[in-house]
């Protein structure tokens, strides 16, 4: 077929980010009434999010190199394969036992998110990376924009079951266009786990690897503990219904549009590090005013989730930029600075998700929250900081 030999289309790359970003949060809106109809505690529930995002840190771990061996697109149909089958058995779990197992193995195709980047690295150098992943996720960025909304309509007509079998028919579709349009873009075969090995203290000893990671994982760090949290902040701070929070669920997504967007235009233009310190600094004037406003006493909806846009924004600036900073130190690793980036990145994430899980509890309010999203928000700006000080002592030194 062509397609096994043809570089994929941009869109087929954006449509394999947005199921793997579709099947994180269409549920989240249904999460306390998930846990009302197994009978469990909030915190018990919201383990389908913490739990699914530290297995899927695991499987990008494992996927890169395993992407970067035998190449794109085996990763992607086998990934693609796997999750149908885990979403039935979500479908029919009797239990919360049996229902977390499955939503575990879901967590496969968290390989569709980091091999698209991976695919445009391989196609591509440098800013003009950042560039085209910048328009990759903010093409991804729709999905999860709109996939709250639609859960918590779903969930409010037909239960939240309707939310699963969603993510099930388009896996499926996307599986179909995977197969017929994902060209394989790894070059003479892939590198041996051999050869990745000899290159490993390259990128291990890299600042700039480590920082660009840093940078990306605690700047995604505010938004996986927004999604730990949020869904409880709405019904217990805010008095929203499922409907209701899935709306104001749009808010980061709009924000991390926008800033994608920006970063394709711009990158270029500014450079991949500027353009992260940038990020960095939105990202922790939003939250951290957020907290301010909330010292004050003042509880308001529109001002959490205004904030939570800002938070996007700068996460659409940095994010893309951070991925293709961390690939640029060894092009032939792409599939693994990726995936160890990505790995990082949701690890940090669910740590946060968790965190945020279980400090929020009747009468806290949304201050833990914001906590942890502010002190987040400042370690990525720190990261960036340390990436530019040891490439500023690298350029006096020449």
């Amino acid at each position: 077929m062509a397609g096994r030999r043809t570089p994929p289309h941009i869109l087929t790359l954006v449509a394999l980010s947005g199921v793997s970003a579709l099947s994180m949060n269409v549920f989240l809106p249904s999460l306390p009434g998930m846990a009302r109809d197994f009978g469990v505690e909030y915190g018990v529930m919201q383990l389908s999010v913490s739990a699914y995002i530290g297995a899927s840190a695991v499987l990008q771990l494992l996927g890169g190199p395993i992407s970067d061996r035998w190449g794109r697109r085996p990763v992607v149909l086998t990934s693609l394969a796997i999750f149908i089958l885990a979403t039935i058995g979500t479908l029919l779990a009797p239990n919360v036992g049996i229902f977390l197992i499955f939503r575990l193995i879901q967590a496969v195709i968290a390989t569709c998110m980091l091999v698209p980047r991976a695919v445009v690295r391989d196609m591509y150098d440098g800013a003009q990376a950042a560039s085209m992943i910048g328009y990759v996720t903010m093409g991804m960025a729709v999905v999860p924009m709109m996939a709250p909304v639609v859960g918590g309509i779903l969930d409010e007509a037909y239960g939240w079951r309707a939310n699963f079998a969603v993510m099930g028919i388009l896996a499926l579709l996307v599986g179909i266009v995977a197969w017929r349009d994902l060209g394989e873009t790894v070059r003479d075969g892939g590198l041996s786990m051999r050869q990745q090995a000899q290159n490993y203290p390259i990128l291990a000893r890299s600042v700039r690897f480590w920082g660009y990671c840093l940078a990306a994982t605690l700047s995604s760090g505010c938004f996986f503990a927004y999604l730990g949290g949020a869904p409880f902040v709405g019904e217990h701070v805010f008095g929203l219904s499922p409907a209701e929070v899935g709306y104001f669920f749009a808010a980061p997504s709009v924000g991390y549009l926008t800033g994608n967007f920006l970063s394709a235009r711009f990158t270029a233009r500014f450079g991949l590090n500027r353009m992260i310190l940038i990020g960095t600094c939105v990202c922790l004037f939003f939250v951290a005013s957020s907290l301010t406003v909330l010292l004050f006493g003042i509880v308001d909806p529109f001002i959490f989730f205004g904030a939570i846009a800002g938070m996007g924004l700068g996460n659409g600036l940095v994010m893309p930029n951070a991925n293709a900073g961390m690939m640029s130190v060894r092009p032939e690793l792409a599939g693994t600075a990726s995936g160890l980036g990505g790995a990082l990145a949701i690890a940090g994430g669910a740590v946060l998700s968790a965190l945020a899980g279980a400090l929020l509890q009747p009468g806290t309010g949304a201050m833990p929250l914001m906590i942890i999203m502010t002190v987040s928000a400042a370690g990525a700006l720190l990261a960036i900081l340390w990436v530019l000080r040891r490439e500023a002592q690298l350029s006096r030194a020449k």
